[in-house]
């Protein structure tokens, strides 16, 4: 079965361009960002290989061209069976190479869950330290298409819930080719979720090779009255509700980029200075990672709250489809509303 999805082809004007301002410097668009990074790091070690469904024609662009240029032996279409793509993945990864898995949507997590749960992240405990399983899971995540309940989740939390795996979540280019490199090269199995929201967002991003190391939060904007930690393209709603409250509140936005491992030093310090904190994550509500960063905020730096942890999440519900689902995935003016009620 063969997905397209043209419209991917059209979101670059629906974002402003992130600009680094240095003349090393090249503007790339997001899905180019990832494509580079796979690559780079299929050209620096031969066993980095890609598989998955329809990756030689890439639907979600994050591995378009690489056929062309290193085949179909380390570019490999495989039958529409999430759980046999993902076990052969792991059955190479403890053999010695390093495959990056390509589910195509975050949510086939689900078909693959034995071998990517069970399998991929105790693989290492279970052999006594002496089997790693060096491999990358990537899917495109998250809602504002109406692609229904099966296309439209970040299912973060399910990922943390199951010690051994490592998450990935890159809001912006320069944080898609670093943490992709980083976890290709990684000794563990990572899951790398990216939004298909962002697919069209360009940024100038250095032309020499660097490296992001998973476990180190970014500021995306320095504040003042509050902090928000936001995750994926959540950062974007929290950096649109800090310029609509500009003048009246001072926000900081802190993107974490990696769940596991998480920066949470960083985000303790912003408290120490804010006093107030929002956490908006498009998982769901209940049981998610919202939850879970603010329960650790609440014994970490309680001491340092002026206000109650405030959260910003998808609704404890399906993902509606069409124009419904607008009423499940959070929107800008609940993070603008959450902002306020913790500092008002």
């Amino acid at each position: 079965m063969k997905v397209h999805i043209p419209i991917l082809l059209f979101w670059t004007h629906s974002f402003t361009h992130l600009k680094q301002g240095d003349d090393n410097m090249k503007e790339i668009n997001y899905w180019q960002a990832i494509a580079e990074a796979l690559a780079e790091e299929m050209e620096r070690d031969e066993t980095v290989f890609i598989i998955g469904e329809n990756v030689q024609e890439a639907p979600f662009m994050a591995t378009r061209e690489l056929i062309q240029r290193f085949g179909p032996e380390r570019v490999m279409d495989a039958p529409l069976s999430e759980l046999a793509i993902a076990g052969a993945t792991v059955g190479a990864a403890c053999a010695g190479y390093r495959p990056v898995c390509d589910l195509n949507f975050a949510d086939f997590i689900y078909c693959a869950a034995d071998e990517i749960l069970l399998k991929a992240a105790q693989q290492n405990f279970a052999q006594a330290g002496k089997v790693n399983a060096p491999c990358v899971f990537l899917g495109v995540a998250g809602g504002g298409f109406g692609t229904g309940p099966e296309h439209s989740h970040v299912p973060s939390a399910m990922v943390l819930n199951n010690p051994g795996l490592k998450l990935v979540l890159p809001s912006t280019p320069y944080d898609a080719k670093g943490l992709m490199k980083t976890a290709i090269r990684d000794n563990n199995p990572v899951c790398y979720f990216f939004h298909k929201k962002l697919m069209g967002l360009k940024q100038e991003i250095p032309e020499d090779e660097y490296l992001i190391p998973l476990g180190q939060a970014d500021i995306k904007r320095e504040g003042t009255d509050v902090t928000v930690v936001a995750t994926l393209y959540m950062v974007h709603h929290a950096l649109e509700a800090a310029k609509q409250l500009e003048g009246k509140i001072s926000v900081e936005v802190i993107d974490p980029r990696s769940l596991e491992p998480l920066d949470m030093d960083t985000i303790i310090e912003s408290i120490k200075k804010t006093n107030r904190v929002v956490v908006v994550d498009e998982d769901t509500q209940r049981c998610g990672v919202a939850a879970e960063i603010g329960q650790q905020i609440m014994e970490l730096a309680f001491d340092y709250l002026d206000a109650p942890v405030a959260r910003v999440c998808s609704a404890n519900m399906p993902v509606a489809g069409a124009e419904m689902e607008k009423y499940c995935i959070p929107q800008v003016e609940q993070v603008v509303a959450a902002i306020q009620s913790v500092c008002y």
